[in-house]
């Protein structure tokens, strides 16, 4: 069996279908000639007695009517065998042309005196000829015999088998062709969706059109979203080593042409002290923009490798605030803040907290407040609130806002986030903008435990 679902797979989807059609068909003949052989014989046998009984009725009727013999045989079926016994006279008369063994005569003669009243159906079997009749008992003497030979039986019997037979196959070839069309439906969109994927990996224009509504449709309009998505992130890449280089041209080129007129005596920035710290500052920025490279692509790389892991956020966020509320003082930070463990190592959520911290200070007017409970954690600011274009591209690499650094903090937040299985969203508020961090596995159960609730209240 094994072999055999190997051997399959390695055929075309029309070859499966040949071999399938083969199969059933094979197992359909072996099933019809060898166990429904004994059930066509039966049913053929009850057919021949059937029409002898009618054919009876038909003699039994023009003979009551006083219709002479001779001429009954003329209004019966010319397959069927009339003979007409007395018992008191001991007469045979076969009606019409016909002849009937003398052997077939010596078993009606034996058979007779079983026939007490109505039909009697009997089969005389010699030299693998089979011969059917049926007695009809007409009077207290007279009896009515009426059979078909064994080559009126086996021509039923062939036509009848011939019939089945021809209906089989007319039946599997409508289905063979029904099965062609179906398998050719399929084989023509897996071949475009094969030949798009091999543009794609030779970066050649591609285009795939396939309007279908089931999983093969799926699977198109999967592909093409997947191929959209990587022209986007192809372009994301594009744009931050633009960037990138941009960023790190700047301070390169500064502290490249300070440093060689310091070189040459001539100081760029009035003096030799102060030139030398526009080099230092330009070099903070430029290790500040390096760290935060390498920040975020140490998150990319980040793993959820222990399960048992967890971080008291409740301490980070207290030790950020400390660290970060000197930038502006004036900013009043409210809390609320219960003791929640979050899953995950301390490391990267408080490079989350610092990010978010630091963008909440950088725009707020004058408050900002940070809420932490079982549900989530959630840093509001009173700053002015974002566009729906800087939303939606709120958390991808390198999209600065109006008073934004290097681009990378936020992205830095999501990869964190949805490594650990959190979710991160940021939403306007009516004074303001808000950051909420949210266990992606405990809104499923609320959302669970909401469904149920909603239904107990309709069965009440």
């Amino acid at each position: 069996m094994k072999r055999f679902r190997i051997w399959m797979k390695e055929l075309s989807l029309s070859q499966q279908l040949l071999t399938i059609i083969f199969i059933v068909v094979a197992v359909f003949s072996v099933f019809f000639f060898v166990f429904l052989a004994d059930s066509v014989d039966t049913f053929v046998q009850n057919e021949m007695y059937k029409m002898l009984h009618r054919s009876q009725e038909s003699v039994v009727f023009y003979a009551e009517n006083n219709i002479p013999l001779e001429n009954i045989n003329e209004t019966s079926d010319s397959n069927i065998i009339h003979i007409y016994y007395n018992e008191s006279k001991s007469t045979f008369k076969v009606l019409g042309q016909q002849k009937v063994s003398t052997g077939v005569i010596n078993d009606i003669l034996n058979n007779i005196p079983l026939v007490n009243e109505g039909y009697k159906d009997f089969v005389f079997d010699s030299a693998n000829k089979k011969t059917m009749y049926s007695i009809y008992r007409m009077s207290q003497d007279n009896y009515l015999i009426s059979l078909v030979t064994d080559s009126y039986r086996s021509e039923f019997r062939t036509a009848l088998v011939n019939s089945v037979i021809n209906l089989n196959v007319l039946v599997v070839g409508i289905l063979f062709i029904i099965l062609m069309l179906w398998v050719g439906s399929l084989i023509y969109p897996l071949n475009q969706i094969r030949i798009y994927m091999e543009k794609i990996r030779r970066n050649e224009k591609a285009e795939l059109k396939i309007d279908r509504r089931d999983e093969i449709g799926e699977v198109a309009d999967a592909l093409t979203m997947m191929e959209a998505e990587l022209d986007n992130q192809k372009k994301i890449r594009e744009e931050m080593i633009q960037n990138i280089s941009h960023d790190l041209k700047t301070p390169i080129a500064t502290i490249k042409s300070y440093g060689e007129s310091i070189k040459d005596g001539i100081y760029p920035y009035d003096s030799l002290e102060k030139s030398v710290d526009v080099i230092i500052e330009h070099a903070n920025r430029l290790e500040k923009k390096v760290y935060s490279l390498i920040m975020y692509n140490k998150m990319g790389y980040l793993l959820d490798n222990d399960e048992e892991s967890s971080t008291d956020m409740k301490s980070i966020i207290e030790k950020v605030i400390m660290s970060l509320k000197v930038m502006r003082p004036e900013i009043v930070i409210e809390t609320k803040l219960e003791e929640i463990q979050f899953h995950g190592e301390e490391e990267p959520w408080r490079i989350v907290v610092e990010n978010i911290l630091d963008n909440a200070i950088r725009y707020a007017r004058s408050k900002i407040v940070i809420t932490l409970d079982e549900q989530e954690l959630m840093i509001s600011n009173d700053g002015n609130q974002m566009s729906r274009d800087r939303l939606e591209k709120l958390f991808r690499p390198y999209e600065k806002g109006t008073d934004g650094k290097f681009g990378l903090g936020l992205s830095i937040v999501y990869r964190v986030c949805t490594t650990y299985n959190y979710r991160v969203e940021a939403e306007n508020l009516t004074d303001g903008v808000c950051f909420r961090i949210s266990n992606n596995k405990k809104d499923k159960k609320k959302k669970v435990k909401d469904d149920k609730s909603k239904e107990e209240k309709k069965e009440e």
